[in-house]
């Protein structure tokens, strides 16, 4: 990954959208995708080349992580939102 700090909250309508590069006729000699999460106002875009799906899955596992971290944290409070 190139180098890029950028800080911001997830809201719960933050949305995830994948966009798919691949050409006209899906003949692309370099097709990629885009991964973008947020909400319009500040959005986050992942660019993935072909070789880096490890990467993402990668992402993902970290982000179901945080997201099991969050729901204990949330089973703590009272009246929590998980």
């Amino acid at each position: 990954m190139n180098t890029f700090t950028a800080t911001a909250h997830i809201q719960p309508d933050t949305e995830s959208v994948i966009h798919v590069i691949d050409g006209l006729d899906h003949t692309s000699t370099a097709p990629f995708l885009s991964l973008r999460v947020g909400n319009g106002v500040v959005d986050v875009v992942f660019i993935a080349d072909l070789g880096t799906a490890n990467a993402l899955r990668t992402l993902a596992a970290a982000a179901d992580k945080a997201a099991t971290v969050l729901d204990e944290l949330a089973a703590r409070e009272p009246g929590g939102d998980v």
